[in-house]
């Protein structure tokens, strides 16, 4: 077994960092594609300083170790909902926004034309022409008051 490892070589890590990436291709989850740029860093750095297989393999369990942290800070980072927190939300994006009645409220309930879409309204009844202020939003129903 120690002559398997005495073997190791800057080009065997290499190739097993590629094979660990081209496996990510095909069982996608993340996870091999860092153990793999863990076993290239290994390879890389094998050409530069030429370590033992003991040292090798140490590399490559640290790397790998340190890999999760860092595929947590970048997935963590990566993330839509920073660049655009209403994301999949847009009536709370409707919150505090005033709109032009076209039709007026009746009964408490009404509707509102906003961009291209109609939205079902809920306040106190108010006639066409007023302006109101969005104050709430649950789910397709906005809750509006006189602005």
């Amino acid at each position: 077994m120690a002559e398997m490892f005495s073997t190791l070589g800057t080009w065997n890590w290499l190739i097993f960092g590629v094979i660990l990436m081209a496996l990510e291709l095909v069982a996608p989850g993340v996870f091999l594609f860092w153990i793999g740029l863990a076993a290239l860093l290994v390879g890389l750095l094998s050409f530069l300083i030429n370590p033992s297989w003991q040292t090798q393999l140490l590399m490559f369990a640290v790397f790998a170790a340190a890999a999760v942290p860092a595929w947590r800070h970048f997935a963590r980072s990566g993330q839509a909902s920073k660049s655009n927190p209403f994301l999949n939300r847009r009536n709370e994006a409707l919150i505090g926004r005033e709109f032009t009645l076209e039709k007026p409220i009746i009964d408490g309930a009404g509707t509102v034309r906003i961009d291209d879409t109609i939205w079902r309204i809920a306040g106190p009844d108010t006639p066409a022409g007023s302006r109101v202020k969005i104050i709430r939003a649950d789910g397709a129903s906005l809750t509006v008051a006189a602005a």
